[in-house]
């Protein structure tokens, strides 16, 4: 299909129109715009300063943070409300099923969103809201339900229903967040600075959890606020929401997106340009609120003066739509293989993380959740949940350390040494807690649970970026364009977080009756067998580029 100059112009919005609906600011018009284009058609932005990359970093830090809480309190909110034990596994198993079908589809819709506003944020920004919903309706599901219902079985019933609801909307939103976060950081900021802006996720994932771990260890109910509210949970949900809604907005406010219109046709204008026409530069028609069209000679063209053009955003979003299936199937295999070893990697860490504070209350500490409240056993078992934040704390502040440190050992022992080191500690570690369930020893050992925490969220993305750049080189060398028979990071992104719905999935389905029947002990034991797994699985399995 070809189309003369002015039937292109007359395809594009106004400038008055462009630049309202296209450009959020002025000041965000004259950072977007600094880019360069390289011949295989990637928009490389420019370099990022370390505020912005930090400012980027606080979605994952508040994201963490409301994390930590619920690690710590799902579990003891779950049976304080009376949750039936042969339905505990079915609060595991609807969201991630629902995450691991979704979350690809979502992935694939981003990479073609046009909204003004740009591809990763609008997705960010609606993840977020239901993450508070969910929040909100498990930290407050008792209350809430008392406030309306007054018949006690009635109260019981609505409570468990609501709770559960909150955890599924809850999970649903955090696990899907992290793929749109993740495709944000690729889009807009160079190879090294992606490499640095996974580094900082990792920091402040660690900060925002040790924040998280903290603030469920402090007994709030003995405070003003706690007498002021109804309950200490109610307390909780008033410290992370707030969190939450500071880091969300900071990180939206980072770094601008170019709109998927602006993008393609700057890469298209700057790669077609031919010696016998003549155009103004890219900079100054994306000030001017649109992008001016001009005469070049392609490929495909018929005719000097003539322009050739690709299909339309939504042809390209109806066209991935329907190939999704087939897409993920036909990923290459060093991608496939890293999926496999992702998911050996949340195996282990979910099945010790989720049920960590329940081990620490049942077998450290001998207590019981089902004790009555008063009893000495059931005072035991909250003594035990509150030690397990601290050691769950301990692994927060462990991973930050250890996100650092990352930096430092990469130049020596490469991807593949951190990845075999951060499965191996932990497979020690837990095999270890798991053997001698001590308070003082557990403690300790939970310093190793950060090293594996840091390295799934760094050096999985870091092998993708690597991979995206080693197909970019590729098509350099071939002659290609950017976008010719590629994926789009948000899909890939999305491919690798799908295996924390998956792991959540064999966890649920398994874990819960493994726990009935032998008690919480089997969570650290098995964690530590499917990590030592996981440990040849990286070392043989998973392609690392030179």
């Amino acid at each position: 299909m070809t189309l003369t100059k002015e039937s292109f112009h007359g395809a594009l919005p106004p400038a008055s129109e462009a630049a309202k609906a296209d450009m959020d600011s002025t000041g965000e018009k004259g950072e977007a715009s600094l880019q360069s284009v390289t011949r295989t058609g990637a928009v490389v932005p420019r370099e990022r300063a370390v505020g912005r990359l930090v400012m980027h970093s606080m979605a994952m830090f508040g994201r963490e943070f409301c994390y930590a809480v619920e690690a710590a309190f799902v579990t003891p909110v779950l049976l304080s409300v009376g949750l039936p034990k042969n339905l505990y596994s079915l609060v595991w198993l609807i969201s991630p099923i629902l995450g691991f079908v979704l979350q690809p589809v979502v992935g694939s819709a981003s990479d073609h969103c046009t909204s003004s506003w740009g591809k990763r944020r609008p997705y960010i920004l609606g993840l977020g809201i239901i993450m508070l919903l969910g929040m909100a309706l498990y930290l407050n599901g008792d209350v809430m339900i008392s406030a309306f219902i007054g018949e006690r079985d009635k109260q019981r019933t609505w409570a468990i229903v609501i709770t559960m609801l909150g955890v599924v909307l809850f999970d649903f939103a955090a696990d899907f967040i992290d793929g749109p976060i993740k495709a944000y950081l690729f889009d807009v900021c160079s190879h090294q600075d992606k490499e640095k802006g996974l580094h900082y996720h990792a920091l402040f994932t660690g900060l925002g959890g040790a924040l998280g771990y903290l603030t469920g260890a402090v007994d709030w109910g003995q405070t003003v606020l706690g007498y002021t509210l109804a309950s200490e949970f109610q307390v909780i949900f008033l410290f992370a929401a707030l969190v939450f809604l500071i880091c969300l907005t900071v990180h939206l406010c980072s770094i601008p997106e170019i709109p998927l219109r602006y993008e393609n046709e700057e890469s298209k204008f700057l790669l077609e340009v031919t010696a016998s026409c003549k155009y103004s530069s890219i900079e100054e028609e994306i000030k001017n609120g649109y992008l001016k069209s001009t005469c070049t000679e392609t490929k495909a063209a018929t005719k000097p003066g003539n322009c050739a053009v690709t299909s339309r955003p939504e042809d390209q979003r109806r066209m991935t739509l329907k190939s999704l299936l087939k897409t993920l199937l036909s990923m290459p295999s060093h991608y496939r293989c890293l999926c496999v070893s992702h998911l050996f990697g949340w195996m282990a860490f979910l099945s010790n993380m989720l049920f960590f504070t329940d081990f620490m209350g049942q077998i450290v500490y001998r207590g019981s959740p089902y004790a009555p409240h008063n009893s000495t056993l059931y005072l035991n078992y909250k003594a035990g949940v509150e030690m397990g934040c601290w050691g769950l704390c301990i692994n927060a502040i462990s991973s930050s350390v250890y996100s650092y440190l990352q930096k430092i050992l990469l130049p020596y022992i490469g991807l593949k040494g951190l990845y075999f080191i951060g499965y191996l500690f932990f497979g020690l570690g837990t095999g270890l807690i798991g053997l001698f369930p001590n308070v003082y020893s557990t403690l300790a050992l939970c310093s190793l649970f950060g090293v594996m925490s840091s390295t799934l969220y760094t050096v999985p993305f870091h092998l993708i970026a690597e991979y995206h750049r080693e197909e970019e080189s590729l098509k350099l060398q071939d002659g290609e364009h950017a976008g010719e028979h590629e994926r789009g990071k948000g899909i890939d992104c999305a491919a690798l977080t799908c295996m924390v719905q998956l792991a959540q999935i064999i966890l649920g389905v398994g874990l819960g009756l493994l726990v009935s029947v032998a008690g919480s002990t089997v969570t650290v034991l098995s964690a530590s067998t499917v990590a030592l797994v996981g440990c040849c699985f990286v070392a043989f399995c998973v392609r690392y580029v030179d």
